[in-house]
């Protein structure tokens, strides 16, 4: 794992590497998102997963994001990494960490990571279920890429 604090892998996430790099001495609290693969989505069982990611533009929308939560939480840090690939059930394939003095502002900018991440990273996933398999469409699941991937 490298030591850029915003990457796309495609090998395993360490959580504990991503924590490093958020570690400060006035840091009073890290938070930790750690999103996995689940194997029930909609009463469906998923074999594995697949993702697929435009790494620059992820890593750039990474640093947006950390731009965005250095305006709203000043003393936060931020270290995203998330994985493409196969995933198999329960293996991670994002890890978001946030170090700030207090709590509440480490736990609100994770979570106002994950949510923006959601919105605006381009990283798409191919769902594989018992079944058959389906590309879905952006990571909020309200834009289906009919081709499999967002156009750029």
């Amino acid at each position: 794992m490298g030591t850029s604090l915003f990457e796309i892998v495609e090998h395993p996430i360490d959580v504990e590497e991503v924590r490093k790099k958020v570690v400060n001495r006035n840091a009073g609290a890290i938070t930790l998102f750690v999103g996995t693969v689940r194997e029930m989505t909609n009463g469906k069982k998923t074999l594995f997963l697949e993702y697929q990611a435009y790494p620059e533009m992820a890593v750039k929308m990474f640093e947006q994001i950390a731009k965005e939560i250095k305006e709203r939480w000043p003393e936060a840090k931020i270290a995203i990494t998330h994985r493409v690939g196969q995933l198999e059930i329960t293996e991670i394939a994002v890890v978001i960490a946030v170090s700030s003095p207090h709590r509440k502002a480490a736990y609100e900018a994770n979570e106002y990571a994950i949510e923006r991440l959601k919105q605006i990273v381009p990283i798409w996933k191919k769902e594989h279920w018992e079944d058959g398999s389906e590309w879905i469409g952006d990571q909020l699941e309200n834009v289906p890429y009919a081709e499999g991937k967002p156009r750029f």
